[in-house]
């Protein structure tokens, strides 16, 4: 950009004597800045005053001995914008580890609360033992899924899926007392999950982070508080 504004200069005053130059105030625009500036026109060419170039772009225009110095701000539109990596994606969006980590959670949370309903209602027996392994898996992949959560998705869908865990916890725990205080014969009615209030809860919550799972977005419609 110096060398050709130098170029211009020198241009100029090589030919200013053999042609006659016409000034005009135009409009210059340069880097989304405009202003009007004294433009020389001449044998079809047109040369900007640097002194009012160096204004209209914030510059700095200087003399030292036999040489002109322009200096011109970097243009911020030249810089490229950083795009996000992929270990820091955007906010909006579930991170890739998040993911995979929260759709194991939910898996084994839907296959420990179909395993426990398939017994209750066929009178199948139903112990902590049995129902431990579930739990357990469950709880480790809700904790990869807490350290693999970047982005603010992450984190609110996070708590939506520690809330199903605690829930699907809780009822659990419920069936096992039942089963305990020999109270299990009103889970056997065909009815009996369908008038369970927690339970569907439960059911309610995990396809609401399914339909989530699967637009790669969170969006709350407040089945899993």
């Amino acid at each position: 950009m110096r060398k050709r504004l130098l170029l211009m200069l020198v241009l100029f005053l090589a030919e200013f004597a053999a042609s006659q130059a016409v000034q005009q105030s135009r409009t210059l625009v340069i880097n989304g800045q405009s202003g009007e500036v004294p433009v020389l026109q001449m044998n079809g060419r047109s040369f900007v005053d640097l002194a009012a170039l160096a204004q209209l772009a914030n510059g700095t225009l200087g003399f030292h001995g036999d040489q002109i110095v322009l200096s011109l701000p970097a243009s911020a539109a030249n810089v490229p914008a950083k795009a996000p990596s992929a270990s820091q994606p955007s906010n909006s969006a579930f991170s890739k580890d998040f993911m995979t980590a929260g759709i194991e959670t939910m898996s084994v949370i839907r296959e420990w609360r179909s395993a426990l309903a398939n017994a209750i209602q066929n009178g199948y027996p139903v112990s902590a033992n049995w129902v431990e392994s579930y739990r357990g898996k469950a709880a480790q992949n809700l904790r990869l899924a807490s350290v693999a959560a970047s982005t603010d998705s992450d984190q609110q869908a996070l708590q939506l899926l520690t809330n199903e865990l605690d829930n699907m916890q809780k009822w659990n725990d419920k069936i096992l007392k039942a089963r305990k205080d020999m109270d299990a014969a009103k889970y056997m009615s065909p009815d009996a999950l369908n008038n369970d209030p927690l339970f569907q809860k439960i059911l309610n919550c995990a396809h609401s982070l399914a339909a989530m799972s699967a637009s790669g977005q969170f969006q709350d419609d407040g089945s899993c508080h």
